[in-house]
């Protein structure tokens, strides 16, 4: 008898074995390849035998199964992205050592003592909502103003499905949101959560694979790649913070970890929540729909009031410093005064993001990628934010001698040494990714932010995300300005998101807080919107804004990158590429066009952007045409299926 085997590997397709042991679709197999031993996937019978060709033997099976579920989301996932199969299937089953260990690893459950939570009545009313879809897929929306209690209201959901056997998975949008989630996860169900991220050892990767495909971890709390990990007993999928961009896997298998969850849960017939403060456009956009079940909770969990605003208008303040107004400095010494913290926020790494000489005008620009260098003061370095190039400032000027730079706009560091030199006396701390590198950092930053240790904090948008830090009363972002800048065509919904975010830091557990906005564009209708906290007003304003311009959530967009190091044969090849999607019919094809960043890592971009009406799905004409072209060797083809980013 023959049967189909997926393997993990670049292949677009099973191959095909004699099936000489008992055995069904989506068993695990060791088969022969080439001259060694691979672990496959007995797979659908719905592909033609090969020809002419020897069929070899399937050896054995290991003693593993993935659901019947999980192998028919495996082939949408492939045919949506564009990715071939066999990367998916790698995804799903990790390396050999998950199954080819013969010992099996104990999952240690270290009990804690649990802190009892009341629901008060909007929380109450948000649950039963939710418990509304407990044996069926549907997709309901969570909405909480920051300090609501979004959490412990799908903690509480969490918590009835796995008293019926089953396992939840939760997903976060970036790993550093892991160490504050865990602790709140202890108090509430009395024991670890087992989480999933790239930065765990393959070992512990290995122990929660085996887990989850026996169904002995209940609650798996993870990051983009936990969604395709094999559960035995599924019962339903959180997507906390589901507007976070941080969702979008850019590079490698190419996908939104948000849509995929959706899909998913719709597989297994389960119900999704999608979790947040201010919903995605698409989102949004299906709550207006009414494809989505939408609930919200509109105050603070123990009635704490939204904070205050001021606006503080660069054009007429006297700044005595170089980048923080006398009068913002008035409301921070206040707030001091009282021993509250303060947040400084700038989202920019670094001291300085770009470095001109006064003589010559040479800018510091990466050798590898059309990008500035970023000056970090603390490693006295210029780097690249792209690919991690470093090198000393120290120029050859074109005019005479070494070339003198010039620092121009501020990053973080910058901005701490302001700070420092207002506030001499005062503790003061840079929350960036540069400075919180290891899990011990981490963990000591934040325990001193909560012992009060920490005066004031300078961060990035790091810091918007689902932290709580309970004496935070003052925020100050330094550049408001929504100037749009970049080539984004998110970047409004991520400014309405990333500020009602980052308000939403400060008086969680205080009736006197502030958030303070500089900026030279006072009157901006999106900002004073912002601050009177019409969020879905502004989502509203920018649906119409797309669907007059045929942008998605109302258009389908898929983007094929063409780099090479030859910067003519990425354009040539992006040309003819181009040619051959004339062909099919339902497409427009735009472009090509240099990327904005038009090198990164040593080879040139041309861009092609396809678009198609959103109720088509075009993605299977499109790969057979892309597989089927020949190129050069010397080109490489990215494709990004709704993408995010447009570098």
């Amino acid at each position: 008898m023959k049967a189909q085997v997926l393997l993990p590997k670049v292949f677009n397709y099973p191959f095909t074995y004699n099936l000489n042991i008992k055995g069904k679709v989506g068993d695990l197999v060791e088969v022969p390849f080439g001259s060694k031993e691979v672990i496959g996937v007995l797979w659908k019978n719905n592909h033609t035998d090969p020809k002419n060709i020897k069929i070899k033997n399937i050896k054995k099976r290991i003693g593993f199964s993935i659901e019947k579920n999980l192998v028919d989301f495996i082939e949408w996932f492939s045919a949506y992205n564009m990715v071939p199969i066999g990367l998916v299937l790698k995804m799903v089953i990790g390396g050999s050592d998950n199954y080819t260990k013969k010992k099996d690893e104990l999952i240690v459950i270290k009990k804690t003592k649990i802190k009892k939570f009341k629901l008060n009545q909007e929380q109450s009313k948000a649950l039963n909502f939710l418990e509304k879809t407990s044996n069926k897929f549907e997709v309901s929306v969570l909405q909480g103003t920051t300090g609501s209690g979004k959490t412990i209201v799908y903690f509480e959901r969490i918590k009835k499905i796995i008293e019926k056997n089953k396992q939840a998975l939760v997903l976060l949008p970036e790993i550093f949101l892991t160490n504050d989630f865990k602790s709140r996860f202890e108090e509430f169900f009395g024991f670890e959560p087992a989480i999933w991220h790239s930065k765990i050892t393959q070992k512990q990767k290995r122990i929660i694979w085996k887990g989850i495909i026996k169904n002995k971890i209940k609650i798996l709390v993870g990051a983009r790649s936990a969604l395709l990990l094999p559960f035995k007993k599924l019962g339903i999928i959180i997507v906390d913070e589901e507007h976070d961009s941080s969702y979008k896997q850019d590079e490698g298998v190419i996908y939104n970890a948000r849509d995929m969850a959706i899909t998913r849960a719709n597989f297994e017939k389960i119900p999704v929540h999608l979790v947040t403060s201010v919903p995605s456009i698409e989102t949004y956009n299906n709550i207006c729909k009414k494809k989505y079940r939408h609930i919200k909770i509109f105050n603070r969990y123990e009635e704490y009031p939204l904070p205050d605003t001021r606006i503080v208008n660069l054009n007429i303040n006297k700044i005595k410093n170089k980048f923080i107004a006398d009068e913002t400095l008035n409301f921070v010494q206040t707030y001091l005064n009282k021993g509250d913290q303060i947040l400084f926020f700038i989202n920019r790494r670094g001291f300085a993001p770009y470095l001109i000489c006064k003589k010559c005008r040479s800018k510091l620009i990466c050798s590898n990628c059309s990008f500035y260098l970023t000056f970090h003061k603390i490693k006295k370095k210029a780097i690249c934010h792209h690919c991690s190039y470093e090198r000393e400032i120290k120029s050859k000027c074109e005019k005479k001698g070494i070339c003198e730079f010039l620092m121009y706009g501020p990053g973080v560091e910058k901005i701490f040494e302001e700070v420092k030199e207002i506030f001499p006396d005062k503790k003061i701390s840079i929350f960036s990714s540069d400075y919180l590198k290891t899990k011990e950092r981490t963990k000591i930053f934040f325990k001193n932010i909560i012992e009060n240790k920490i005066d004031i904090l300078i961060g990035t948008q790091m810091i918007s995300k689902g932290f709580n830090f309970p004496k935070l009363n003052c925020i100050v972002v330094i550049d408001a300005d929504f100037s749009g800048r970049g080539y984004d065509l998110r970047s409004t919904e991520k400014n309405i998101q990333l500020y009602h975010q980052l308000s939403g830091r400060a008086g969680r557990f205080s009736s006197d807080s502030l958030v303070i906005y500089q900026t030279l564009t006072p009157h901006d209708a999106t900002l004073n919107d912002l601050i009177k906290n019409k969020s879905e007003k502004l989502l509203a304003n920018e649906l119409l804004l797309r669907k007059k311009n045929e942008l998605p959530p109302f258009i389908r967009l898929i983007a094929v990158i063409i780099s090479s190091k030859d910067r003519s044969l990425s354009i040539q090849g992006a040309r003819e590429i181009k040619l051959k999607l004339n062909q099919i019919s339902n497409l427009e094809v735009l472009g090509p066009v240099d990327s904005p960043l038009l090198k990164i890592k040593k080879n040139f971009r041309s861009r092609l952007l396809i678009r198609f009406n959103n109720r088509l799905m075009m993605q299977k004409k499109i790969t057979n045409l892309l597989n089927g072209l020949r190129i050069s060797s010397k080109i490489k083809l990215t494709v990004d299926v709704d993408p995010v980013n447009f570098v």
